[in-house]
C-alpha cells in the first residue's frame, strides 16, 4: 500500500464532472452536492464534445477546473460492445486522451479516471486484485472497450511518472441504479433484465428468455455507493495502481433474475438460451485496498434493485 494520503477538498473548489448526465456521473454530482460542494461544472456532449481536442482544451482554458472526475465514456452492454468495437475503442480513447492531456496542461490539482472491471483478464484469479491487470487475455465480447480503459490507466500512470501529476484511477465493478439505460439494444444485464421482466409481468407472459446459461457470476454495485467512493479516493488516495471499487460479493445470473422477478412481480418461467454468449465466467473484485481507506458499500442488492425499479417506473413508463 502507498503511504497515508490526506487531501481535503475545499467545498468551493471548481470540480468538473465529465459525463455528469450519465449513470455514474449523475450519482457523483448528487453526492458532491449533498456533501456541500458548491462549484460543480458539467456539460452534456451536445455542449462539449470531448472527442474534439480543440473544444476540450478551450473548455479547460476558460473554466480552469481544479479537480476533474472523468466519468465520460461510450458505454453499452454485451450486444453493443460486440457490434460496435471500432466506436467503443475510438471514442473512449479520444475522450480520455483529450481530458487527461488538458488536465495536465492547465494544472488540474487532482484527476480521477473511472475505468471498469472489464480491464482484467477473462480468467483472472478471483477475487480480482489490482495487480492482475495485463496478466492474461481479455473477454473477447468487450475487448475494445477494455483496451481503451487500459490505455486510460496507462496514460494516468505516465502522467504521474513523467510530470508528477496527482492523477488516480478507480475500477468500478458492474454499476446500476437511477439514471441507468434501459434501452434493449444498449443496456447492461441488470437494467435489461428489469425491463424485460417488467414487460413480461405487465403482459402476463408465461415465459421469458434470458441470454446464456445463467451460471456466470457477477458483482453489482449501486451507483451512489460508487459516488461516495470517488470522494474518498480523491481525498485519501494517491498511488499508481488503479483501485477496485465493488462489493466483494457476487452471485449467479440466475439468482439475479430471481431477485429482479421478485421486485417486478413476475411469476412466469425463465428460459435460458445457451446459444447466446455468457461472457466472463466469473468476475468479483478484491476491494481490500479501498476498504482500508475507510469506504464500504452500504446498499444491498435487493434494496438497490428496488430503488432502480422505482426510478424505472417513474422515468420509463411509456416505453416499458
Amino acid at each position: 500500500m502507498n503511504q497515508p494520503f490526506h487531501h481535503p477538498i475545499p467545498r468551493d473548489a471548481t470540480i468538473y464532472v465529465a459525463g455528469h448526465a450519465g449513470l455514474a456521473g449523475s450519482a457523483i454530482w448528487r453526492h458532491l452536492q449533498a456533501q456541500g460542494f458548491t462549484n460543480l461544472v458539467g456539460l452534456r456532449s451536445a455542449e462539449l464534445d470531448l472527442r474534439d481536442p480543440v473544444a476540450t482544451r478551450d473548455f479547460f482554458a476558460q473554466v480552469r477546473p481544479q479537480y476533474v472526475i472523468d466519468a465520460a465514456a461510450r458505454v453499452g452492454g454485451i450486444l453493443a460492445n460486440d457490434r460496435e468495437p471500432a466506436e467503443f475503442l475510438s471514442d473512449n480513447l479520444r475522450i480520455q486522451v483529450n481530458l487527461i492531456d488538458a488536465a495536465r496542461e492547465f494544472g488540474v490539482t487532482r484527476l480521477l479516471f473511472l475505468g471498469s472491471s472489464c480491464i482484467y483478464p477473462r480468467l483472472a484469479e478471483q477475487p480480482i486484485k489490482e495487480e492482475s491487470l495485463l496478466t492474461g487475455p481479455l473477454e473477447p465480447t468487450n475487448a475494445a472497450y477494455a483496451i481503451a480503459k487500459i490505455a486510460g490507466v496507462a496514460h494516468v500512470q505516465a502522467m504521474r511518472r513523467q510530470y508528477g501529476c496527482s492523477f488516480i484511477c478507480a475500477m468500478p465493478t458492474n454499476l446500476y441504479g437511477p439514471g441507468d439505460s434501459f434501452d434493449p439494444e444498449r443496456s447492461h444485464v441488470l437494467p435489461a433484465l428489469i425491463r424485460r421482466l417488467h414487460t413480461a409481468a405487465r403482459n402476463g407472459d408465461p415465459s421469458v428468455t434470458v441470454w446464456g446459461t445463467g451460471t456466470p457470476r457477477r458483482e453489482f454495485l449501486y451507483v451512489d455507493d460508487l459516488a461516495a467512493a470517488c470522494l474518498v479516493l480523491l481525498e485519501r488516495y494517491d498511488g499508481d495502481l488503479p483501485i477496485n471499487v465493488g462489493t466483494g460479493k457476487d452471485l449467479p445470473i440466475r439468482d439475479l433474475v430471481s431477485l429482479i422477478s421478485d421486485a417486478v412481480g413476475y411469476a412466469g418461467e425463465v428460459i435460458y438460451d445457451p446459444s447466446k454468449p455468457d461472457g466472463t465466467p466469473r468476475k468479483v473484485l478484491d476491494i481490500s485496498r479501498i476498504t482500508a481507506l475507510g469506504w464500504k458499500p452500504t446498499t444491498s442488492l435487493r434494496e438497490g434493485i428496488a430503488r432502480t425499479y422505482s426510478w424505472f417506473l417513474d422515468h420509463c413508463p411509456t416505453r416499458a
